[in-house]
């Protein structure tokens, strides 16, 4: 397993003591906050494979779908599953997730159903969000997990809030907060960084750095030797991993997880990935970057490396991993089949969810939209 790296040039002098770092001593907190997480058993790592596996062959089918026009957006998480999978593996069910563009699998390790999930993509009856959200914004509030929002940074004060609330409401949950490395250049960044330093919230920001915030390079973003050191100036640790090691991963954001929620404040976990393919399905990166560098990080693709690691330990063989693949991708068809029959959402919740009792300007607009979808011969019920 690779060992985290603590992000150098770390002379400042120390923050005062949690209220509990007696008890963050005696679980192996060093004296830059940050603690040694026990490691995955191999009966761990296989789970969380077998998540980056689903959410890859997810990916791949869902990108034919858009390919096929079936659907008109989709985002993947294609090269940086270790970082997702792992990170969110240290959580909790009870604790939070805020994610980012590529974290919204992490909702099907967490045990969210198939079927709703790929409905958001769609849009229709089977989306618990009612089509009213972009697709690859997938929520659920049986997994705690909130939507993200395409503008870029706006969804980390959210973890913050959460993160704060719980703090006063003397819960011990903990919020994990993600982003991009072009995240860390919105001004939502750093107001959220330094509130949740000086407040203590237990919040833990993982930024997945996959070296391109759509077409620009991450040098182009900072001129910090890292993304984990600027975690510095707001007096909170910050730790760089091997985003391809979902052992590695984990045991960052393990500690961190752990120091938040024993009331030692927030963390910057950077993991250092990479994007295989599209930004998403809109963009061509063959315009902006050299296909050797993506043959380069190929060598380190999470997948094969986790999968030889297990194969190696002999918790897994060829037949079995093409078992598995080959079970999930049935699962995955099966759902996708059950998703496109369904019909649009109801032309009646246009006006739902809004006010708790409808205001008579909208009164008015629902009536005026029924008469009008009547006479066009609509069914107002019938979603289409």
């Amino acid at each position: 397993m690779a060992r985290p790296q603590v992000a150098r040039n770390v002379k400042k002098k120390a923050a005062a003591p949690a209220p509990a770092a007696a008890k963050a001593k005696a679980n192996g907190v060093h004296k830059n906050g940050v603690t040694h997480a026990s490691a995955l058993t191999t009966a761990q790592l296989l789970e969380v494979y077998t998540a980056m596996l689903r959410i890859r062959v997810l990916d791949e089918r869902m990108m034919t779908l858009q390919r096929q026009g079936r659907i008109g957006f989709y985002g993947t998480c294609s090269g940086q599953e270790a970082a997702t999978c792992a990170s969110a593996y240290a959580l909790r069910k009870t604790d939070w997730v805020v994610p980012a563009l590529r974290e919204a699998g992490v909702m099907l390790m967490r045990g969210f159903p198939l079927v709703p999930y790929i409905a958001q993509v769609f849009g229709n009856c089977g989306d618990i969000t009612k089509g009213r959200q972009m697709p690859s914004h997938q929520a659920g509030r049986e997994v705690n997990q909130v939507s993200w929002g395409s503008c870029i940074g706006s969804q980390l004060p959210h973890a913050v809030g959460i993160a704060f609330a719980a703090k006063l409401q003397k819960h011990d949950t903990v919020a994990m907060a993600y982003m991009g490395d072009g995240a860390t250049s919105s001004n939502d960044f750093h107001t959220s960084m330094n509130f949740a330093a000086v407040f203590k919230a237990p919040v833990v920001f993982v930024c997945q750095n996959n070296h391109w915030s759509i077409s620009i390079p991450t040098h182009r973003q900072t001129a910090s030797e890292s993304i984990a050191i600027k975690a510095v100036a707001y007096g909170m640790p910050g730790v760089k991993v091997d985003g391809n090691d979902p052992e590695a991963v984990f045991a960052a954001c393990a500690a961190a997880v752990e120091r938040a929620r024993n009331g030692g404040g927030p963390s910057l976990i950077e993991c250092e990935t990479y994007r295989m393919g599209a930004h998403s399905s809109s963009d061509d990166p063959t315009r902006y970057r050299d296909q050797a560098e993506v043959d380069a990080w190929k060598l380190k693709d999470p997948i094969d490396r986790t999968r030889a690691k297990l194969m190696k330990a002999k918790a897994l063989t060829d037949a079995s991993d093409a078992k598995l693949r080959d079970q999930l991708l049935k699962e995955i068809n099966s759902a996708i089949k059950e998703v496109e029959a369904l019909p649009n959402p109801p032309s009646s919740t246009l006006f739902e969810d809004v006010y708790a009792a409808l205001p008579w300007h909208l009164q008015e607009q629902q009536q005026e939209f029924q008469e009008a979808f009547a006479r066009a011969g609509g069914d107002m019920g019938g979603g289409h």
